[in-house]
């Protein structure tokens, strides 16, 4: 299964940069994507961003993913 996160962009620096979720901070290869900039939302699949996005529809995705994590921490109480 492979699963990809938005994430936010928060520094760039050549054709790498740094987006957070939550607490976490990864770095991320930019390469695929022009015109990328700080604040952007971008969806991170293995270590790449590979696709932009508003931040409506990461806020929506974001939220779905937590929704289904908590429904999954139950199944093993």
């Amino acid at each position: 299964m492979c699963l990809a996160i938005p994430m936010k962009v928060i520094e760039i620096n050549g054709y790498l940069g740094m987006a957070e979720v939550g607490r976490v901070k990864r770095e991320i290869n930019l390469m695929l994507l022009d015109d990328v900039k700080i604040g952007d939302y971008v969806i991170v699949h293995a270590g790449s961003a590979i696709q932009k996005l508003d931040e409506a529809e990461a806020e929506k995705t974001l939220s779905l993913l937590r929704e289904m994590v908590e429904k999954t921490d139950t199944l093993w109480e």
